[in-house]
């Protein structure tokens, strides 16, 4: 990522007191779009500051959208690679780490960098690994950390810095590029001319972990009763690797059902969600996306903290089934207290779903 065009240092300062500053998540997609707030906060404090994080590749692409980022260093993959991170590090001459993955790899390579601030953030029952390498640790108790986003976690490593919190907004910038792509693919896919009044949903039924699906044959009638009763149009979209899930989908989805099947990187998956009324999804890192840009989203959760991992903003539906799971879909495989792994998600009814969707799209377009 190049670095944006930042002000001068005022006449007088010196360039080595402007802050140098290094964020500290690898992944994933969800929680590095919940660094938003960090990463605007120190941005206002700091206007001058260089900002850069690191991430692992896969990644790296949504930082592109976060418009207080400089600069984006990669976790690499080879020996080769290694030795670039490690003498970027070194030569980086950076003032301020904030860690927020608290690993002893990433508490190595804060040491590295030898900064005069640095920060590693923890919570619950995790000690701080490598204590010697920061300078400073922050503590969320359990009952703060359960009952409070994951980017309201996040902002209890500015306090030590001085940084104060301003604003706890968590935003993406799409890039112009991508909202040209996006459109164009959108026009070829959609056909015929629509009414300007007709609400668009789109449907990403994928997850990293496959104990948080809810069943095809389900997110198929949604299509057909959204198409059909609320007269909306549908657009589905999976990622790598969820290709079965979607073949599965379309075979109750009903003739003639749009669908992305294309892969697209993260920029351009965040310029597709700003072109849709609401996004039906689980939880996920496509989830936080779309939330992100403004999109409204029906979330399908299982037994995951619905306050730690709810999407971003305000006007978003989040359903749930009944906790503690009184109608286990899968005894014997299920992990009772594993959000990790289990099947609770499958406890959501379709007529559930569908309700949350005709009361969303029966709201103002976030989107004019």
């Amino acid at each position: 990522m190049s670095p944006a065009a930042r002000p001068e240092p005022a006449r007088g300062e010196s360039v080595e007191r402007t802050p140098r500053i290094l964020v500290i998540r690898r992944r994933y997609l969800g929680d590095i779009v919940q660094l938003g707030p960090v990463l605007r906060n120190l941005r206002l404090h700091w206007p001058q500051a260089s900002l850069t994080v690191l991430v692992e590749e896969p990644y790296a692409d949504v930082l592109a959208l976060h418009p207080d980022v400089d600069s984006t260093l990669v976790l690499p993959r080879t020996v080769r690679h290694w030795v670039r991170l490690l003498l970027a590090l070194r030569s980086g001459r950076f003032t301020h780490v904030f860690d927020f993955d608290n690993t002893e790899k990433t508490a190595l390579l804060t040491r590295l960098t030898g900064a005069s601030f640095r920060i590693a953030l923890h919570h619950g029952g995790f000690a701080v690994r490598l204590r010697r390498s920061y300078t400073h640790t922050a503590y969320h108790p359990p009952a703060e950390h359960e009952t409070h986003s994951i980017a309201e976690y996040y902002l209890q490593a500015l306090p030590a810095a001085g940084v104060p919190v301003a604003t706890r907004e968590v935003r993406l910038v799409p890039r112009v590029e991508d909202l040209a792509f996006v459109r164009a693919l959108l026009g070829r896919l959609s056909g015929a001319a629509v009414a300007p009044q007709t609400r668009f949903l789109l449907v990403h039924p994928g997850s990293r972990s496959p104990f948080r699906l809810w069943p095809p044959e389900r997110f198929g009638e949604i299509c057909c009763r959204v198409k059909s009763e609320l007269e909306a149009r549908v657009v589905l979209i999976a990622g790598a690797g969820e290709e079965d899930v979607l073949r599965q989908i379309l075979i109750h989805a009903g003739a003639g059902q749009p669908v992305i099947d294309q892969p697209l990187s993260v920029p351009q998956l965040a310029a597709l969600a700003t072109q849709f009324d609401l996004m039906l999804c689980h939880d996920s890192g496509p989830m936080h996306v779309a939330a992100a840009v403004g999109t409204r989203v029906v979330a399908l959760l299982g037994s995951q903290n619905p306050v730690l991992f709810a999407p971003p903003g305000p006007g978003h539906t989040v359903l749930q089934p009944p906790l503690p799971c009184r109608n286990c879909v899968a005894p014997g495989i299920c992990v009772p207290g594993d959000s990790y792994r289990n099947y609770c998600v499958r406890n959501i009814p379709v007529e559930q779903v569908f309700a949350a969707i005709r009361d969303q799209l029966a709201r103002p377009a976030a989107h004019p």
